[in-house]
């Protein structure tokens, strides 16, 4: 029955997830649904292992007495019992609402091979058996749970198991014996299946199911100083047609981490039931993202004269800036120019039906590099532009790029007086496409990753925007050994 272990938790993206609890009322960053057809699909491969495993099992001995009338009492035995075929044909799990999963096996069977032995007096005989066992039905509840330290749980709250019919034929010398009192046998055997099944289902699951749940890390690693967390903000919420598993999905910073001035929204859900599983995953993720590299610095920049194209009417220099700000020659002449950006605040990106965007706002001081002393600020401007975004995803991570907007630039101060800060903007345009979109592009497409266990791929993917969140549909696929 480990086979109830491995198979089931690794289909079952409700158990695909990891759990801690958080601030009672909090909205998840991520919720999670597996509808019927992925609770059908979980069924349908663990039947697979299930039936494999079966077939390594080995049923223990047992012994009874019995009485024929002109032959006398005695003692039989049947031991070395390997189950030789099995067959499990039906299976159905299905959410069990406020409890968490109940899988049902029915119509099955399985073959038992095995020795024989007789005792009677100094009488010793022995052979061999085949046992046939049909009908065979399962049932046990799954309840889903989380502990204090954030990881799931699972236990076997309820399970029973019965046989249909059974079967026993015996051969070797005096089997015929053995058969005049099949029945007796053949209930000794239903009463040991029965019981050892339910048995080994209990053990299965604290000692396999419940450790591999556990496997799954509550945070998972973005890079080098930003890591996500897949805790749970309630525990798996069992309804009639599906599971949902709601998330935190806060990205932090893995160094110091501090309280989010953010609010992930509520998210509704849309009632599709195409695929196995659904991500709902809320602008609070990537908006939390943003506050980590804002405050780590990767959204500041500077831009000197050697970044300019050879070939650029305009140059990062007091003399290429006379034409059109005199004064700033005079002051400063034949001086190199530095201009240093941030953005003001942490970019927010913006969800709505079809659509993604941010805005962000940045401010870029223009220093002068006197070459004995220090540099010296002479004027600052403000640049506002517009960015599309795009996001994807594959078989475990979401993804993106931008596509750059037209820049606005605005004179904020300056020591050098007025001038056309519109004149800049072939510059800032160059760096912001050959620097800052490449970077910003490549960290978007290293991505970060879903809330999947080991072994578990995502395909058939399809992706929708909604208002406030990113709605991911995909098929599932368990990765065997």
């Amino acid at each position: 029955m480990g086979a109830l272990a491995r198979a089931l938790p690794s289909i079952l993206l409700a158990l695909l997830l990891t759990s801690t609890p958080a601030a009672l009322g909090a909205n998840p960053g991520l919720v999670a649904r597996i509808t019927d057809k992925g609770l059908e699909y979980a069924a349908q491969e663990g039947l697979l292992v299930l039936q494999s495993e079966l077939l390594r099992i080995t049923l223990p001995d047992f012994t009874g007495d019995f009485r024929i009338p002109h032959v006398g009492r005695g003692r039989y035995e049947f031991y070395s019992l390997n189950i030789h075929s099995c067959e499990l044909r039906r299976s159905v799990m299905r959410p069990v609402p406020g409890q968490g999963l109940s899988l049902s096996i029915s119509d099955s069977s399985i073959r038992v091979q095995g020795r024989w032995k007789v005792r009677k007096s100094f009488l010793k005989l022995q052979g061999s058996f085949d046992v046939s066992v049909k009908g065979i039905s399962i049932s046990v509840n799954l309840l889903l749970g989380s502990e204090s330290s954030g990881r799931p749980t699972v236990t076997a709250s309820r399970c029973s198991s019965n046989i249909g019919d059974v079967e026993v034929d015996m051969s070797g010398d005096l089997g015929w014996l053995l058969n005049l009192f099949h029945n007796q046998i053949e209930s000794t055997f239903q009463k040991v299946l029965e019981s050892k099944i339910c048995e080994m289902i209990q053990k299965s699951v604290s000692s396999n199911l419940q450790p591999y749940l556990q496997t799954l890390p509550v945070t998972k690693e973005i890079d080098s100083f930003a890591s996500i967390d897949y805790s749970l903000v309630e525990a798996p919420r069992a309804t009639a047609q599906m599971l949902e598993v709601m998330f935190k999905g806060e990205i932090f910073h893995r160094n110091h981490r501090s309280p989010v001035a953010l609010l992930a929204p509520v998210v509704s859900l849309p009632e599709e039931h195409d695929k196995m599983v659904y991500f709902a995953v809320s602008d609070y993720v990537f908006n939390t993202a943003s506050l980590v590299y804002h405050q780590e610095g990767h959204l500041n920049f500077s831009i000197t004269d050697d970044m300019i194209p050879p070939d650029s009417n305009i140059r990062l220099t007091t003399k290429s800036f006379r034409p059109f700000v005199p004064r700033l020659a005079r002051l400063y002449p034949n001086m190199d120019l530095e201009l240093q950006g941030s953005v003001t605040s942490a970019p927010l990106l913006n969800f709505s039906p079809g659509n993604l965007s941010v805005e962000p706002y940045m401010e870029i001081d223009a220093f002068v590099l006197p070459p004995s002393s220090s540099k010296e600020l002479v004027f600052r401007l403000s640049v506002a532009t517009n960015v599309s975004a795009i996001l994807t995803f594959n078989t475990s991570k979401i993804t993106g790029f931008l596509k750059p907007g037209k820049i606005k630039v605005e004179l904020k101060e300056s020591k050098a007086g007025v001038f056309n800060a519109e004149l800049l903007e072939a510059i800032l345009n160059y760096y912001i496409l050959n620097n800052l979109y490449p970077k910003f592009n490549d960290k978007l497409a290293e991505g970060f990753p879903l809330p999947l266990l080991k072994q578990v791929q995502l395909y058939d993917l399809g992706l929708q925007i909604y208002k406030d969140f990113l709605f991911l549909g995909a098929n599932v696929q368990y990765m065997r050994d």
